[in-house]
């Protein structure tokens, strides 16, 4: 089974260099990654350079200031660059007469944005008219569509399950990730599952709603070393989905963000 890692982030000067990444990837059998731009850095040559050094196990996800003036016509020079995606706010405009120009210019690149943000964002009026405008724009909810917004026990809130409901829109996609960001942890630690049952239905939900053409995992490297670790952050995950199909699987661990975020030539 194909893996690709859809939610990774490198960088020299902040968290880890790409090569931390390989090493991580190589010891858990994870063939190919996405690189994710950190939210705030406009500087996407490292990213760009790693996609260039390692073009059969990387590709890149930009970061770009997209409210400002020039935004659209930078985002194009992006992908020309080699650029596979774009991380957007939720919900981030433009300036001028069309709000959506950035995310415009996405559609007609064919790139796939990823969007992090907390519940709200997603469930404000801003996104749904975003998801209804641009119905062939492909987006991305990262974090189970609720960066930080954890769910403490085995009950889900109902703003998180109005998030789910977002499925309805078939140009939405969204990311899962490992269990440390919506499960306790056990203390002390010990044993193959380290986390206090039950556990949140999140996953569950996310298949559920969204099914497996429409989900991909990924690791949140480094970040996720905080928490679980890189290997239990794939483990663990697989482990939740033992029981669907072999073919369900292949998409949410690899076929999905290896259509979504294609090498760019």
């Amino acid at each position: 089974m194909l893996i690709v890692d859809s939610h990774c982030h490198v960088s020299p000067v902040w968290y880890e260099p790409v090569e931390s990444l390989l090493f991580q990837m190589d010891r858990n059998g994870v063939e190919r990654a996405v690189l994710v731009q950190m939210n705030g850095q406009a500087d996407n040559e490292y990213q760009l350079d790693a996609v260039r050094r390692f073009p059969d196990r990387l590709v890149s996800v930009a970061w770009l200031e997209a409210e400002r003036p020039g935004a659209p016509e930078q985002l194009t020079r992006l992908a020309d660059q080699g650029a596979s995606g774009v991380r957007l706010a939720a919900t981030v405009r433009s300036p001028g007469d069309d709000p959506l120009a950035v995310w415009r210019a996405a559609a007609e690149r064919g790139l796939t944005v990823t969007c992090g943000g907390a519940s709200e964002e997603f469930l404000s009026r801003h996104f749904l008219e975003l998801a209804q405008a641009l119905p062939e724009l492909r987006i991305v909810i990262e974090h189970l569509g609720g960066e930080g917004d954890p769910e403490p026990g085995p009950n889900v809130s109902e703003q998180r399950r109005r998030v789910f409901d977002l499925a309805r829109f078939p140009n939405l996609y969204m990311k899962i990730h490992g269990l440390g960001e919506f499960c306790r942890r056990r203390l002390p630690v010990a044993g193959a599952f380290p986390f206090e049952r039950p556990i949140p239905p999140l996953l569950d939900m996310a298949y559920q709603t969204f099914g497996a053409r429409r989900l991909m995992w990924g690791s949140d490297y480094p970040p996720v070393s905080a928490r679980e670790g890189y290997q239990n952050s794939l483990r663990l995950t697989l482990e939740q989905f033992a029981s669907s199909r072999e073919g369900d699987r292949a998409l949410i661990f690899g076929g999905v963000a290896h259509t979504l975020f294609p090498p760019r030539p």
